[in-house]
């Protein structure tokens, strides 16, 4: 009776293998949902970073520039979308609207914060009424519908310095140089790097300063870590690609990808210092509590990495 079926269910397989087959396949649904509301999240957080009307941006930039223009000598527009809520604590190129280059040779013996004073100084004598500070790094324009940061860099040599990491010191630059390297990179993986950098500063600004890397640093490793990324494109496995890739890169000083003569992570010291061990310990736990998170299948704790209450 009963005919010569392959068991219960029909076909070849057993009962065993469909329940498995069924269980799989409930696991890859719930992975792929997993994924797509992480990414989500993701996707958000980074609509809040970007949300800037480019046109606007661009005309307060003329404004800017007009302001300017007797004190400088070229601009390096770098609108990736603007500075992260946290800029105070993440400030790095990509977070600056435009480099200014200023032409008065008398800044060389200023220091960064006498610089950035100048600057701010000649800002206020054309713009009265706008709000306008200086911070860490860069030098912030509050107009009534957008908030820009620009870079005041004064020329030395045959190149530029800014304000480094800790505000007392310069580093040397050749920013049309590092702006064409971020771009070529970013442009290599579809867009992503600068979204991914964005966020990587923004986990990174909850450290303490100890712990935390540069913005210009951090941007810098990127263009290490990326230039030669074949993974999947997207912001969730990028950023866990950053975070395991790097503290292979922070222990030892690498040069600035754009070909200049120092190292832009010399603030951390020599290779293997103390400094860069913690540094890299850290950026290494992070990386853990990802694996982590996605093992667990938690939005709860990506969402407590990231810093984004659900």
């Amino acid at each position: 009776m009963g005919g010569s079926g392959g068991g219960f269910f029909g076909g070849s397989s057993t009962p065993e293998e469909l329940i498995k087959r069924l269980r799989d396949e409930e696991e890859t649904a719930q992975d792929q949902a997993f994924e797509t509301r992480v990414n989500e999240i993701i996707g958000n957080l980074l609509a809040d970073y970007n949300d800037r009307n480019r046109e606007s941006i661009s005309a307060h930039l003329s404004t800017i520039k007009s302001a300017l223009e007797q004190f400088i000598e070229d601009t390096v527009d770098l609108l990736y979308g603007g500075s992260v809520q946290k800029h105070t604590y993440v400030d790095g190129i990509s977070d600056i609207d435009t480099l200014v280059l200023l032409n008065n040779t008398e800044l060389e013996d200023l220091t960064p914060t006498d610089v950035k004073q100048y600057f701010v100084d000649r800002l206020k004598e054309r713009l009265p009424r706008t709000d306008i500070s200086s911070g860490k790094l860069a030098v912030t324009i509050k107009f009534h519908d957008a908030e820009i940061q620009i870079l005041p860099a004064a020329k030395y040599r045959d190149g530029f310095k800014i304000p480094s990491p800790d505000a007392e010191q310069w580093s040397y630059i050749r920013p049309k140089a590092f702006a064409n390297k971020m771009s070529e990179v970013n442009s290599h993986n579809n867009g992503k790097v600068v979204p991914v950098v964005k966020l990587v500063k923004s986990i990174i600004s909850n450290l303490p300063d100890n712990r935390r890397l540069s913005g210009y640093h951090a941007e810098a490793l990127s263009v290490e870590i990326f230039k030669d990324y074949q993974g999947e494109k997207t912001p969730k496995k990028m950023l866990k690609h950053f975070f395991n890739e790097a503290p292979k890169y922070v222990t030892r000083p690498i040069t600035d990808s754009t070909g200049q003569s120092i190292h832009v992570d010399d603030y951390l010291g020599q290779e293997k210092s103390l400094q860069r061990l913690i540094i890299a310990d850290t950026i290494a736990r992070i990386g853990r509590r990802m694996k982590n998170a996605d093992g667990a299948k938690s939005v709860e704790k990506w969402c407590d990495i990231l810093g984004k209450q659900l």
